[in-house]
């Protein structure tokens, strides 16, 4: 549902843009309530609410018995907000998210379909820069042939 690569800046008040692309999909999927969290990669995850939904029971059927379980399920749930929309396609990002994403000024709104990655700009050019020669040996290593 969320394809593409995208630079945006925060505004005064510390607000992005949800992509025009993007809020288009919204529309058409009746979307209108997201959750952002801590991601991988120190980047910042933001599911529709649906797909929230299905990871949180992913998640919570993790043991808590185990230690990196509850490790994993404290820092990715206690990062997490509710997140509307405003009528322009604005969002505010909480400070302890932007902190945790290193966000200052620019920001990389990339789909990656079933939900949305919010990169600082100098986080996502280095891990691109990184990963974009590996890119076919990581296929490789990923995906069998049938």
């Amino acid at each position: 549902m969320f394809y593409g690569e995208f630079k945006h800046t925060l505004d005064r008040k510390q607000r992005i843009i949800i992509p025009a692309k993007f809020r288009e999909a919204l529309k058409e999927h009746y979307i209108e309530r997201f959750f952002i969290t801590r991601g991988l990669d120190k980047c910042l995850f933001m599911f529709a609410e649906d797909e929230w939904k299905a990871q949180e029971q992913k998640f919570k059927s993790l043991s808590f018995t185990k230690a990196e379980s509850r490790k994993f399920n404290r820092l990715y749930f206690s990062g997490a907000s509710e997140i509307i929309p405003d009528k322009q396609g604005r969002i505010l990002i909480p400070d302890y998210l932007r902190g945790y994403a290193q966000i200052k000024k620019e920001v990389y709104v990339i789909g990656v379909s079933n939900r949305i990655e919010i990169w600082s700009h100098e986080l996502w050019e280095e891990y691109y820069a990184k990963s974009k020669d590996t890119f076919e040996d990581v296929a490789e290593k990923l995906i069998q042939d049938e």
